[in-house]
This record gives structure tokens, sequence and C-alpha cells, in this order.
């Protein structure tokens, strides 16, 4: 093992945490667990491999920047509940 019981109860006070028996004991395992994991991708050999910023190769998927036509005012207001004159009229938010 390589934490401790009373090294968990340490740094449980030291963020003023307070734990039960039963939760440092499971904390205590779960932390070597992560510990005895990373080591065992310690032993893993990586010489000549790159680092990755991602895990899978990502792209952009921009699409060209071009002027388009946009919505008339009559068309993008054609479905608003409440219109009022050429604005969306909404519900008052704040008192």
């Amino acid at each position: 093992m390589k934490i401790t019981r009373e090294e968990v109860a340490y740094v449980a006070h030291l963020a003023r945490l307070e734990f039960s028996e039963a939760e440092e004991e499971l904390f205590t395992g779960q932390l070597n667990d992560i510990l005895l994991y990373m080591d065992k991708l310690n032993e893993v050999d990586t010489a000549g491999v790159e680092p990755l910023s991602h895990a899978i190769s990502l792209s952009n998927a921009f699409r060209e920047d071009r002027v388009q036509e946009s919505l008339s005012q009559d068309l993008s207001l054609a479905n608003a509940p409440d219109p009022r004159g050429e604005f969306f009229r909404v519900p008052k938010v704040i008192e």
C-alpha cells in the first residue's frame, strides 16, 4: 500500500473535511488503486510516442464564411406568439 489511513486522515484534516472510519478506509483503498494503476501505466514503453491533446483526431467542420440573404423581418416574426411592431414581445423578467 502506498497511502495509509493516517495520511488520508491528515489530508482530510488539512482540507477541513471530516470522514468516518469507513469512509477513510474506502478512500485509502481507492487512492491506492489509482496509484497502483499509475505505476502500471509507467511500465508502458512510450518512447517515440508523440503527446496528444485529444484521444481522437479532431478537425474543424466550419463552413465557408460568405454573405447570404437573411430572413425578412416579417418571416422571422411569423411564428412569434405576440409580436409588437417589428419586435418580439417577451414576458417581463426583471421587476
